[in-house]
């Protein structure tokens, strides 16, 4: 199975994937405008630092370019914004990671300090927990369409079970003791 054939279309899911890539790319791309305001050297490693954070330009750069991807994921949204929403954020985990080792160091391109590890890290679990909602869970509702795709058989069954009960008594079968649409007007159901 190929993840695009699991994937539904216009599902109300799209709504958080396309707000949390708006959210952050706004972020992301304040964070690259604030820096470029401060015109630093390119590869600058003793740059100024905004939000606490240290930046250059070549950080800036960086910040921009995947801000403005967040944000045409955010307008294309669906599928494609949840898809990306987790492959940045675990690439932000990664960078995370991978500038622990170049702190002071001089393959430390992008001035990061510990300050920036610590941003990537959570901007980056809250990028991807933005695209994995609803997605990735043990628990996924029987209404989900990511449950249902993986469950075709046992989603099968459930849409045949609540087809084949007419409309009060599926409302019945959902509400105990719940009166039909009959009694609920004071008529007799009997005729």
């Amino acid at each position: 199975m190929k993840l695009r054939d699991e994937l539904p279309v216009d599902h109300h899911l799209a709504t958080v994937y396309r707000y949390g890539a708006g959210l952050c790319g706004l972020i992301l791309l304040a964070f690259g405008a604030l820096g470029f305001a401060d015109a630093l050297s390119p590869l600058d490693t003793a740059g100024d630092t905004i939000a606490g954070m240290s930046t250059n330009v070549a950080l800036s750069v960086l910040s921009t370019v995947v801000g403005l991807a967040l944000l045409a994921g955010a307008a294309i949204g669906g599928n494609f914004a949840s898809t990306l929403n987790m492959a940045v954020g675990s690439l932000f985990v990664l960078s995370g990671f991978a500038h622990i080792f170049v702190l002071d160091r001089a393959a430390n391109i992008l001035d990061f300090g510990m300050t920036n590890v610590i941003f990537s890290f959570v901007m980056g679990l809250v990028i991807a927990t933005f695209g994995m909602y609803g997605r990735v869970s043990s628990k996924l509702s029987h209404d989900n369409p990511y449950w249902q795709r993986r469950h075709p058989e046992q989603a099968a069954r459930e849409r045949a079970a609540a087809t084949t009960l007419p409309g009060t008594a599926r409302a019945m079968h959902a509400l105990p003791g719940a009166k039909t649409g009959g009694d609920a007007r004071g008529e007799d159901s009997r005729g």
